[in-house]
């Protein structure tokens, strides 16, 4: 809304500096800082009202150090996250840009089927909170409506220069001693694709009509219910990855705070298209734009982390972690990156992982021997370091390096090839 506003006064009224605000970086920098400011401020503010309604976790003994003091902290902070993300995105963000829309309304979807099960667990005093084929439908929901825009939106298309359309176009412009002079600019034809890239192959690109055949109906039907498919699995497997991380102080925060940056970098690559030339990668006409919604997911997370981290001050609850895990999945499906999450959210992927082992060996051995066994001593996997005997901080520190290096590795992926 302010970049409508900045804009309009600037055509009109040719106010020095207003220019600055076409620019991706400058908003980019404007969100993230304002991100923090809005989190600073309202953090303390929600963490005193949270206090004051008694709106504290109930946490269940499982033997682990420090746990039992965590009984009390206020939760539902993630609602802190949401308005320092939105915020800046509505006033900073190309709100005629269909991918900032999908952001928004992934963001907002997830945030309140969290605070749909966080609202159960506090208010009504259920511990199980919302049932989980009702967070289910509420991810197919998100699935669906991603999968379907990102195959049938106009605004959404992707040059590829191996196969685009190149045109040329004639522009008029005012020279410097006020005549009239025109220039030629070359440029590539967007088309409409299901195109993905794949991590560390050469000519990395892939489309999933390679299933079902390209150029007739069924085919393009069946592409379109296909990549629904993978849009739900990738929301459903990185929310739930999130939602499970969020076990430990600032562990969740920090370690979607890196993801976050690589998703902005990335995004901001993509929609550059003398960048994505140099780099070879897929030009995405429009995603530059996520670089600024990146940004104020950057800044909400850091300013969540000055409340978050060890000992923590709130908890994000499923308000956050949720809808956390389904900005980073959208995220990465708007720009063609989701094959690279398996790296970039690695943490995400062990911690699911060490809960299905976890529980698949557990009902294994339950049905073959008559009583169940452990691979793991706790699940998910910080809880596994917990009960051998790390202190909270250092097992949360050790995620985030960890993190980084799956980061740096990520973003090397644009030369590993």
């Amino acid at each position: 809304m302010l970049n409508w506003l900045v804009n309009f006064l600037d055509k009109n009224f040719d106010i020095p500096g207003l220019g600055m605000f076409q620019y991706l970086s400058f908003r980019s920098i404007g969100a993230i800082i304002l991100a923090l400011v809005i989190g600073s401020a309202v953090g303390s503010r929600m963490i005193k009202y949270l206090r004051r309604k008694q709106i504290g976790e109930t946490v269940r003994e499982l033997g682990l150090s420090g746990q039992s003091e965590k009984a009390g902290t206020p939760t539902m902070g993630g609602i802190i996250i949401l308005i320092s993300i939105l915020i800046p995105v509505l006033l900073l963000g190309d709100l005629s840009n269909i991918y900032v829309w999908l952001m928004i309304i992934s963001t907002v979807w997830l945030g309140l089927l969290g605070f749909a099960d966080d609202y159960i667990k506090v208010f009504r005093k259920h511990k199980e909170g919302l049932k989980g084929k009702f967070k289910i439908v509420g991810q197919v929901g998100l699935g669906i409506i991603v999968g379907t825009v990102m195959c049938l939106s106009e605004q959404v298309v992707v040059v590829d220069k191996n196969t685009a359309e190149k045109q040329t176009e004639v522009v008029e412009f005012t020279q410097a001693d006020g005549s009239v002079g025109y220039k030629t600019n070359e440029y590539y034809v967007g088309e409409k694709s299901t195109k993905t890239t794949i991590p560390f192959v050469k000519n990395n690109e892939f489309d999933y009509h390679w299933f079902f055949g390209d150029g007739t109906k069924t085919g393009d039907t069946l592409t379109w219910i296909f990549y629904i498919l993978v849009a739900i699995f990738v929301i459903t497997a990185v929310s739930n990855g999130s939602n499970l991380t969020d076990g430990l102080d600032g562990l969740n925060t920090g370690v979607s705070a890196i993801i976050a940056v690589v998703l902005s970098v990335l995004a901001y690559l993509s929609g550059h298209v003398i960048y994505a030339d140099y780099l070879n990668i897929m030009y995405i006409p429009g995603s530059g734009e996520l670089a600024v919604f990146g940004a104020a997911f950057v800044g909400a997370l850091i300013g969540f982390l000055w409340y978050n981290c060890f000992p923590a001050q709130v908890f994000m609850g499923d308000t956050g972690s949720l809808a956390i895990g389904g900005i980073i999945a959208v995220f990465a499906l708007a720009i063609r990156k989701e094959l690279l999450l398996p790296i970039l959210c690695g943490i995400y992927l062990v911690e699911v992982v060490s809960v299905m082992i976890q529980t698949g060996y557990f009902k294994y051995t339950k049905k073959k021997y008559g009583e169940g066994r452990r691979i793991l001593k706790m699940a998910p996997m910080h809880h596994h370091y917990q009960k051998m005997g790390f202190h909270e901080n250092k097992i949360v520190v050790r995620f985030w390096i960890v993190q980084i290096l799956l980061a740096a590795f990520s973003l090397a992926t644009l030369k590993i090839r």
